[in-house]
């Protein structure tokens, strides 16, 4: 499930709000909480999309799928854990308190999300699943790109032509 783990919907929702505190650019403080709500919208959709692919599953079912162990942990309840099945916890998402380093960390988490996305879709023949998964990775996409625009807001505002020289959040250079 994608709720889960470093590429989940919750890792990216507490990275983003989390990072928003000491982002020293009001208009990446927007950003930052733009993107934070709505992946919250995302672990909605992800969640609901589990809970009507697992609900009323016989027990024969959930043993031929695979889904055995969950199931003896969690029954058919929603638990936020990565594909592999390792549970979400404070080490899925970062915040650094250094602008160009969350920023470049988003947009990989942007891009890794796109991925898993992709990959979901190269799985899924379910059209109830496939179209919210295109919808979800079209949105990664834009973050990607809004994440993108924050860096560059970072980048026009110091006083140095070497970016990564100091930290626009602490350093006054």
């Amino acid at each position: 499930m994608l709720c889960g783990g470093p590429d989940g919907e919750l890792g990216a929702t507490l990275r983003y709000l989390s990072q928003r505190y000491t982002m020293p650019y009001k208009e990446c403080i927007g950003i930052l909480t733009d993107i934070g709500t709505e992946e919250i919208g995302h672990f909605e959709m992800i969640a609901t999309i589990v809970h009507q692919l697992t609900r009323g599953l016989t027990i024969e079912q959930i043993k031929a799928a695979g889904f055995g162990d969950y199931f003896v942990d969690h029954t058919t309840g929603i638990y936020t854990v990565s594909a592999a099945g390792v549970p979400f916890d404070a080490t899925c998402f970062a915040s650094k308190g250094d602008a160009i380093t969350d920023l470049m960390e988003d947009m990989a988490a942007e891009q890794k999300a796109r991925t898993t996305y992709d990959n979901i879709l190269r799985l899924a023949d379910d059209p109830d699943v496939i179209e919210p998964i295109k919808f979800l990775r079209a949105r990664e996409v834009v973050h990607f790109q809004r994440f993108g625009e924050a860096l560059r807001v970072v980048q026009d505002n110091l006083n140095s032509r070497n970016f990564y020289a100091f930290n626009p959040e602490f350093d006054r250079c």
